[in-house]
């Protein structure tokens, strides 16, 4: 017989979404992914001053700060024909791979490990044979019996008082979990560390930003000035702090990161479901020169269909063929109900007729999310880190070959491992590498263009609007932690005309579309095991796999556009 799971909301992850499964026997063989908040950031923004826009929408996520806000000054200047110097270009990068390294490394350990970790499982190690497991994969200098008899003491103060406090509502003891204690205790330990090393990574968006979250941006280049003798802006003190904070990343991906899920995924080498629907989408992100005037990429772009590494496509944000936007399963009014909108034709109005909250199921056969459901050429697509690699991969990029290569051939797996939930986390891990190593080399570089007497941040040569065309249209794309990001914009008369944002998560979450077809995390969830059906850890764990960050609401109103409620902090 049929039941069916809910998971609402589900946890670990920005956002809201619900999740519901049908399980027959142990196995999944339907689902339904549905963003239960609407967003509506493009509507805000319209009539607003266009180099204002990158602060609104930038509070699109509390996470993913940064890349909003960079993928909109890049829709204006790509409209505006706008050059950016050379030294903006180098801290884009840098501000985009730091973020992508503190974002893996937060995801892995703080809002995915859980879903390999069991935790209370570490409170039966032997700390002196955690110690030898660590030794034996990293020469992390935290790796003593003493260490991590503190931690598992520290660990079972917690259980024993009653209050697991970050640790509470789990599925400790589920069959489907892996790892001997050991694992389970070194993998904890790391959890505590990675809280501390992530407040210290983030000082170089302080740095180059003025805060963290949401650092500042400036459309025309960076909002920063350098002055190397200037203690009011960036000068080379907090150029060596930067330099610091990046030589520590590098070691803690390098010694702890890598070592850790090389080691959980040798325990769940044989768990190669979550796959779904081997279509993977990649804009191209982290420009090595002005993004107008490059196709050389770290991320290059390209979309790969049905799993095929043998044929690379290529991705044209501007062709109204490449990118469509439906609604057939989402609660927005198009003219066209049954139409794909191209972003710059596209539409944000909402029209909810879903069941009045609370409710039991939804009907996968109406309308049934807030997200809409883009397409690439007609093809759902998967965007993100498995994405990005897989399309780097095929393109020939030598460098996240050897590290793929070298990963699966450690774990004694074939190339098609990948398409896998275990073979999405460990392609975020190989990235992560990828990025950490890369940052340094962009610290390098912005260092050696200072010291030539360049030290230009800013590009004032179009700010003012009266050099602006009386109409203009652009794109700006980035690749987010989580994937394939980019913002739409058409200005008028100095304002902005018309906005849209297809973010990450759109793709990944998208509902059915006109046919009938699975997005990614439906996809993705077809087959998969469930051993304890009200204790849906695997389910969790393909889910998580992704990294789903759905768009947060600003606002609370009623459907007559009244204010509900106003929350103040003292």
């Amino acid at each position: 017989m049929a039941n069916r799971i809910v998971i609402d909301p589900l946890t670990r992850i920005e956002g809201h979404l619900r999740i519901e499964a049908v399980v027959e026997g142990t196995k999944i063989t339907d689902a339904m992914s549905s963003g239960t908040v609407f967003r509506g950031i493009e509507k805000i923004v319209e009539n607003r001053d266009p180099r204002d826009v990158w602060s609104f929408v930038q509070r699109i996520c509390g996470v993913c700060t940064h890349i909003h806000a960079l993928t909109s000054i890049r829709a204006v200047e790509d409209a505006l024909d706008y050059r950016i110097p050379k030294n903006a270009n180098f801290i884009r990068n840098i501000m985009t791979l730091s973020q992508m390294v503190h974002d893996h490394v937060v995801h892995f350990y703080h809002l995915h490990g859980f879903d390999w970790v069991d935790v209370l499982s570490a409170l039966k190690a032997d700390p002196k044979a955690t110690s030898n497991l660590a030794m034996s994969i990293s020469d992390w200098p935290k790796s003593s019996a003493g260490y991590f008899r503190d931690i598992q003491t520290r660990v079972k103060g917690l259980v024993e008082s009653g209050q697991l406090g970050i640790f509470a509502n789990a599925y400790w003891g589920h069959p489907a979990y892996r790892l001997p204690p050991e694992a389970n205790l070194m993998a904890v330990a790391h959890y505590i560390e990675a809280l501390n090393w992530q407040t210290e990574i983030v000082k170089i968006h302080t740095i180059f930003g003025g805060k963290n979250p949401h650092p500042n941006y400036l459309v025309g280049g960076h909002a920063s000035t350098i002055n190397l003798n200037d203690v009011h802006v960036v000068n080379m003190e907090r150029l060596n702090l930067v330099k610091a904070k990046i030589d520590e990343a590098q070691v803690f991906v390098d010694k702890v990161l890598i070592p850790d899920v090389m080691a959980i995924a040798s325990f769940y080498k044989g768990d190669l479901w979550g796959g779904g629907i081997g279509n993977f989408l990649c804009y191209g992100g982290v420009p090595l020169t002005d993004i107008r005037d490059s196709d050389s990429f770290l991320f290059p772009k390209g979309a790969i269909l049905n799993g095929d590494l043998t044929q690379l496509y290529d991705v044209d944000l501007k062709d109204p063929e490449h990118i469509k936007e439906f609604v057939n399963h989402s609660w927005y009014h198009y003219a066209d109900p049954k139409a794909g909108l191209h972003p710059w034709q596209g539409q944000t109005d909402p029209a909810y007729d879903g069941p009045r909250p609370p409710y039991h199921n939804l009907d996968e056969n109406k309308k049934y999310s807030w997200i809409k459901t883009p397409h690439w050429k007609g093809h759902p697509m998967e965007v993100g880190p498995l994405a990005r690699v897989m399309v780097a991969y095929a393109g020939g990029n030598q460098e996240i070959k050897g590290l793929v290569d070298d990963a699966l051939k450690r774990l004694e797996l074939p190339p098609k491992a990948l398409i896998s939930t275990l073979g999405r986390t460990l392609a975020r891990a190989l990235e992560t590498k990828y990025s950490v190593d890369h940052l340094a080399g962009f610290y390098a570089d912005l260092i050696a263009n200072i010291k030539s007497g360049d030290t230009q941040t800013f590009n004032p040569e179009k700010w003012d609007p009266s050099r602006w065309p009386a109409t203009a249209q652009g794109v700006g794309f980035a690749e987010a932690p989580r994937g394939a990001l980019a913002h739409w914009i058409k200005i008028r008369d100095g304002k902005v005309e018309s906005y849209q944002a297809v973010v990450p998560t759109t793709w990944n979450a998208a509902p059915r579309d006109e046919k009938g077809g699975k997005g990614p995390y439906e996809a993705s969830l077809l087959d998969t095991p469930v051993a304890v059906q009200d204790q849906p850890l695997e389910l969790l764990r393909t889910i998580h796999s992704f990294d789903p960050c759905l768009a947060c609401a600003t606002h609370l109103i009623s459907p007559t556009g009244e204010e509900l409620a106003k929350v103040k902090v003292l």
